[in-house]
């Protein structure tokens, strides 16, 4: 089931209903693309026709961060949790280690994908690596980053690549990557490899887990200004309209 939120559907399900879905995905073994959508995202899909129709056109969207879920629910159609793209990897890398699914970790400086898989291998030592490249490449590198994914033969692949450029480029690249599932993550791995401290859980229960992020990386305060423009969005569709 799907929800239509400013115009763009989110899957309505819990992080289970998520992880039944990639796994369907997986044993399909056709690409499909995962957005994990936040707040930021959803303000720019309305001025970007072309983010979002990428959006609308993923297989799967979750919704990453409480910001979603007070929209739905001043939208009168409540989600039933936020899957946020941490969380996913997290959740995915230990079902992967079970299932024995590859995953290729794509995004951050030199360096910080590997130091992330490996933190994931030591909580889950049975995880499979299909392989790890950062996310400064070239324009002119493109077509080979593409070429290493495809021939590493990944069931996932985690896309670390900061939205939207992570959802245009695996939407732009689906069929060539040919990975049964490509997700958009984020600064995951800079948390995972602990680069970046993730707010302790009673600060997520309090929803201010993006303030803390916001404290230890200031240059996100031009995407924090966006949450006011987005809130009074929210408000003049559904409560002021």
């Amino acid at each position: 089931m799907k929800i239509n939120l400013l115009g763009v559907q989110v899957d309505s399900l819990d992080m289970a209903g998520a992880l039944e879905k990639v796994a369907g995905f997986i044993a399909a073994q056709k690409p499909r693309q995962v957005v994990t959508l936040n707040p930021e995202m959803l303000f720019y899909a309305q001025q970007k026709p072309a983010l979002k129709e990428i959006i609308n056109q993923a297989h799967l969207v979750t919704a990453d961060g409480v910001g979603i879920l007070w929209a739905a629910k001043m939208a009168g159609t409540p989600l039933p949790a936020r899957i946020t793209g941490i969380d996913l990897v997290w959740c995915l890398a230990q079902k992967a280690a079970g299932e024995g699914w590859r995953i290729f970790f794509l995004g951050a400086l030199p360096g910080v994908a590997e130091e992330a898989a490996a933190q994931l291998q030591k909580h889950y030592p049975n995880l499979k690596v299909a392989g790890a490249f950062h996310g400064y490449f070239q324009p002119t590198e493109e077509s080979g980053v593409i070429t290493k994914i495809r021939q590493a033969q990944p069931d996932i692949l985690f896309a670390a690549l900061g939205a939207p450029k992570q959802e245009v480029f695996t939407a732009r690249h689906l069929r060539a990557l040919n990975v049964p599932v490509c997700i958009g993550v984020g600064g995951s791995f800079d948390v995972i490899a602990g680069r970046v401290k993730r707010m302790p859980p009673w600060v997520q229960k309090i929803h201010l887990e993006w303030l803390g992020r916001l404290l230890q990386e200031p240059k996100r305060l031009s995407r924090a200004l966006v949450l006011p423009r987005f809130v009074w969005l929210v408000l003049k569709t559904y409560r002021l309209a």
